[in-house]
This record gives structure tokens, sequence and C-alpha cells, in this order.
């Protein structure tokens, strides 16, 4: 198909750097305004409570994470210690420093709520964000330049799933409301269009694409899942669920591995093999609400998903019938909020997730906070908050870039940039 050219490019001016004032604070600082929070240890149910752990955090010992890190390496080196020893001692360093992460860039772009983040695959200072209305930015923050924007067509255009084509990191994919999945460039040129409805009551919620396989695969508003190859034909189009798919995920090791999520209230596996209709998927899991998210872990191990209210639960790949790690979590649905999402961290088995407060959750209490939650992905305790009061709203996506050391946040019109405070004033 010839390219066409979208309605507008320019360059947003609406960008804020921001370094930490003196008024900056963090979760623990601003402890006796949200009072202290318990916490509850794991049951033999694998049940863990998120309450907001302020004082089970100050139990944690973790040592100096340079002389950690040095002495694991070098007994590792010796052949005294394994590998998972010296992974330990990574991670644990890594949640030491979250305690000096600051928001130090900020960025208000769009004139409706955001919706969608994808990092670059290979610049870790540059990110894709797309909005309701179809306005998508690319900002690199390392850098002073305005950062690129193209325009959407405003309402019905919103964008459901972006991702930077791993063929060519110049160009991106994107699912939309507006009935389209397609090929961009940051010029404003759509260069394919993948799949398309010419009706208003059908679009397309989500995305993913491999490069190994090279394959497109969306889903959309009533159950249907399409895969089609890099060239745009389509291998398969099947009615997967009774209701909408609102996350599509494929492995990121074994990419011929599918999950999809939907509000039907469940998450099926699918092997891209064997796929012959909708009842030959390879496991249906059920959840007590509909579900916003399933992603598999970096390493494809295991399977994280989030629900419309208070669960996010992880399942490992070994054996999908067994009861998975159940999170209680207050992250209900809201009509005009985008739904949030549970992600994990690209390098370490943490978890992480924006809390939005509820009355009705067990374990609320008064004057709860809107953090940015830090979970361990193998116990399923709650390890970090991180709170900016200046930036105090619901979080509802959160996204560590490849290298793992800077964290993107969606906070309603607002994209925030997280990173810790030596690293962020050099940026």
């Amino acid at each position: 198909m010839a390219s066409r050219k979208r309605p507008e490019t320019r360059k947003t001016p609406e960008v804020v750097v921001r370094r930490k004032s003196k008024r900056s604070r963090s979760p623990r600082e601003l402890e006796p305004e949200a009072k202290k929070l318990c916490v509850k240890g794991p049951g033999s149910s694998r049940r863990f409570d998120s309450g907001c752990l302020w004082a089970g955090l100050a139990s944690l010992q973790v040592s100096s994470p340079c002389r950690n890190i040095v002495r694991a390496l070098h007994h590792h080196k010796l052949g005294k210690a394994a590998w998972p020893s010296v992974q330990q001692s990574l991670q644990q360093s890594f949640l030491q420093s979250l305690a000096s992460y600051r928001i130090f860039q900020k960025a208000a772009p769009f004139d409706r709520r955001a919706t969608s983040l994808a990092w670059h695959p290979t610049h870790p200072s540059t990110l894709a964000v797309g909005s309701k209305g179809g306005d998508i930015m690319l900002w690199n923050f390392g850098i002073k330049d305005k950062p690129t924007f193209i325009k959407g067509i405003g309402a019905g255009g919103s964008i459901t799933g972006l991702k930077f084509n791993p063929l060519n990191t110049h160009q991106f994919f994107t699912s939309s409301m507006e009935g389209m999945t397609r090929l961009q460039d940051f010029k404003g040129n759509t260069l394919q269009v993948f799949t398309s409805y010419s009706i208003c009551n059908f679009w397309f919620c989500s995305l993913d694409v491999s490069a190994t396989s090279r394959v497109v695969v969306t889903g959309d508003n009533v159950g249907n899942v399409i895969l089609l190859n890099m060239d745009g034909k389509e291998l398969w189009n099947l009615r997967m669920h009774k209701k909408k798919v609102t996350h599509v995920a494929l492995n990121p090791c074994c990419d011929q591995f599918l999950a999809t999520a939907s509000v039907d209230q469940t998450v099926k596996i699918w092997d891209l093999r064997q796929v012959k209709g909708k009842s030959s998927f390879l496991y249906s899991l059920p959840h007590r609400h509909p579900v916003n998210a399933a992603h598999f872990s970096p390493d494809g191990a295991q399977l994280l998903t989030t629900d419309q209210n208070s669960e996010i639960r992880v399942y490992s790949a070994s054996q999908w019938d067994r009861p998975p790690s159940l999170i209680p979590h207050p992250h209900r649905h809201f009509q005009h909020l985008t739904p949030i999402k549970a992600a994990w961290h690209p390098r370490y088995n943490f978890i992480v997730v924006g809390r939005y407060p509820d009355p009705n959750f067990k374990s609320c209490t008064p004057y709860e906070l809107r953090t940015i939650d830090v979970f361990d992905g193998s116990s399923g305790k709650l390890m970090h908050q991180l709170y900016d009061p200046e930036s105090s709203g619901i979080i509802s996506l959160n996204e560590f870039n490849p290298m793992g050391d800077t964290l993107a946040s969606v906070m309603g019109y607002h994209i925030l940039i997280w990173s810790q405070e030596e690293a962020g004033m050099q940026k």
C-alpha cells in the first residue's frame, strides 16, 4: 500500500526538566502524613499482602552494594559462588538504589490522557508515548532538542498498542480505536496498514511483534485475534475470546507461545504452531474479574497478569495448572483512567505497578498515597514504593528502559521519568 501522510507532524513545546528540589521527599519522609502501614507475611496459600510496608521495609538489611557485588563476582570467578548468587547481589543493589529515585523530567504534551508507552530497544533515553487522541510523541530526554510530535485525529483515535519495529527502529507499529493496526515512521507517514475496519463499532485494542518469527499479532474489541507476517499477509483470524482482547503478548524467549487477556475474565496460552480454532488453546487461566494485561517475564518462565480490580497473579510457565502466586493490590478500573497494568523489570525479578487506593480494599488505610509499588516476583512481597508529592496522581503505566535504570510512568496527561538522583542530574 502506498505511503500516506498523517495529518500533522510538529514539535511539542510542553516539556519540563525538573531537578530535585528540597521539597522533593521520599515516601518514607512522607510517612507521618500517610501513617505507618503494616505487612503480613506470606501464608501457605501463597497469598501476599500488599499494604504499604514502611514498617516492613525498615527491617530489610541491605549491605553496601559495591562490597556485595565485588565480593560476589570475586567468589564466582574463584568458583566459590554460583551465578544466581551474583544475580541476587545485583538485585539487592538495585533495590537499595530505588531509595534515591526521583522524577527528574516530566512532559505534558497531549490534550488527552496518555494511553500507551514503549521504550526504544537500543536508545535507553528514548521512548514513544501514545494518547487517547491518537497523538504520538517520540522523546529523547537525554538531549535538549524538543520531542517529535505526530498529531492524531482526536476523538476516536486512541492509541491502544505501541511497539518499535524490531527490524527497523526508525519505525513503529500501532493499534488504535481508529480501527487500524499499522506501521508508521516518525515523519508522520503510514508505511503499511496491516489490519483495518471500515466501521466505527470495531477497533483494535492490543499489539505485539516478534523479530525472530517476523510476525505481528493484534486483538480487537469483540474477541478476535489476528496473526500476520511482517509483509502484511494474514496467517489466521480467529475469535479466541468472548469479549474484548485487552492484551496480547508473545513469549520473548519462545515466541511461538502467545498469551491473550480479555475482559471475559480469562487469560489463554496458545502455541502458534497448533492454532486451529477457538478451542485449540494450551491453557485457559480463569480470573475473578476482567483482565487488563498478561506479560511474560523477560526469561519467558513466568506470566504476570493484572485484573481490573485488586489482584495481580504470577504463573509459572512450567506448571500452568498450579495455583498462582496471588498479590492483592488496589488498582480498580475506572472508565476515564488508562487501565493500570503491572510490568516486569527487564533485568531483575521485580514487578512494578501503580496503586489506586480503594476504601473497600481490605488493607486500605487512611491517607494512603498513590504510589508506584515494586514487588518481588518470587515472594510477592512489597519491596519499595516510589512517590513524589508534586506528581501525586494515579499512575497507570510504568516501564523500565531496557537497561533497567530509568523508569517511565504515565499519570493522566503526564509522562514522568524517574532515575537515581545523581544519574538524573547528569542527564
